[in-house]
């Protein structure tokens, strides 16, 4: 927008009639005598790195400075060239210059991917060994209690794990895309669902057309390094301020450094698995074991549902850094490829551009030699 306006007030200025200065046009004319160049006038507008010169007639100019500001100006000069010989404005120069500061540019960003590439997989070591072995935690829940993500209940919600920063792909997407569309599928006119996030990025998602349904939002989960004792915490908090049926959370799986598996794990309230395990569903062989001690069913069933949230949710903090870190490394090391491709076509430029006005500069040596020898 600054440099439309710049130059539209540049063509305002030279269409304006200005009177000639006469101490300017007999110096004009004193030179036109005595050498054979020629007075051209040039208005060079400048922005930033951007650098516009036109020839414009002498009559429409009148010298001195206008409209400075703190990040432009425009200035009027004369110069006494010959026909043709613009190299003395640097004007050959302008499109090697802007060349040479985008391909530094390119350069600094490659610079900056090569390192987080560096930085994402050194972390990603620590953070697999730790995903590998919380997996035997939820493990023997499933065994147990199963996982029913096609059961009926009436309030349903949706815990969904995302990122607190972004570079890392479409990682953070995927877990919004399939949080949506299981909100559509467990809504209905007499069923509840509401949202629990776990992480900036989804928050950020959500909140643009789903913001009514949002319970709890909870961002720097892995600030520091992710231990049980703070998934635990947070386990809790979640339970003691929403009401459930059946909690349902969704994490990306870490398959491979290049490859992650989004995953819907499903939690049911006490009352659900008993009701699950009268009625003979797969939840039918529950009655088989036998409970010691002073506790009841209901009250087992209690324990169990909250640690088997807290270690479910573990691993699928763990699974879903491990992802996010994979990714990361994915998507700095394309980073990285398609800055050196763009370096290697910005330097085929430079040196064509480089080239070009050599060779022009040198014909017109040559073209005026030839004139004053003949």
């Amino acid at each position: 927008m600054a440099m439309t306006a710049l130059r539209r007030e540049g063509r305002r200025f030279l269409l304006s009639p200005i009177p000639p200065n006469p101490s300017t046009a007999a110096r004009s004319t004193m030179l036109s005598e005595s050498t054979a160049y020629e007075m051209r006038w040039f208005l060079i507008v400048s922005l930033g790195d951007d650098l516009i010169s036109g020839e414009v007639p002498k009559s429409n100019i009148h010298r001195k400075n206008h409209g400075r500001s703190r990040r432009s100006f425009v200035f009027v000069c004369s110069f006494f060239v010959n026909a043709g010989d613009l190299s003395l404005l640097g004007i050959r120069s302008i499109s090697t210059q802007v060349v040479r500061n985008r391909m530094k540019s390119v350069k600094n960003i490659q610079k900056i991917t090569k390192a987080m590439k560096m930085v994402a997989a050194s972390k990603l070591r620590a953070v697999q060994l730790r995903t590998e072995n919380s997996r035997g935690l939820w493990q023997p829940f499933t065994a147990l209690l199963g996982d029913t993500p096609s059961v009926d209940v009436k309030k349903n919600v949706i815990v969904t794990i995302t990122s607190d920063k972004g570079l890392c792909g479409g990682i953070n997407s995927t877990s919004v895309k399939i949080s949506k569309s299981l909100y559509k599928l467990t809504s209905g006119p007499e069923k509840e669902t509401k949202y629990v996030l776990l992480g900036e990025k989804g928050k950020v998602q959500m909140v643009r057309d789903s913001k009514n349904s949002i319970e709890m939002t909870i961002t720097e989960v892995q600030k520091n390094p992710v231990n049980y004792t703070q998934v635990s915490v947070l386990a809790d908090d979640i339970l003691k301020n929403v009401e459930y049926d059946a909690l349902r959370i969704i994490f990306n799986k870490f398959h491979s450094v290049v490859s992650f598996i989004p995953t819907i794990s499903t939690i049911l309230s006490p009352e659900v698995v008993e009701r699950e395990s009268e009625s003979g569903g797969k939840l039918g062989d529950l009655d088989s074991y036998e409970i010691e001690g002073g506790e009841t069913k209901a009250e087992v069933l209690q324990n169990l549902a909250e640690f088997q949230f807290s270690c479910v949710l573990y691993n699928a903090v763990l699974e879903n850094a491990c992802s996010e870190l994979g990714a990361r490394m994915s998507a700095m090391d394309s980073s990285s490829r398609n800055a050196g491709e763009m370096l290697d076509r910005l330097t085929l430029t430079y040196n064509r551009t480089r080239q070009a006005s050599i060779t022009t500069e040198l014909i017109e040596i040559i073209s005026g030699a030839s004139a004053l020898t003949g």
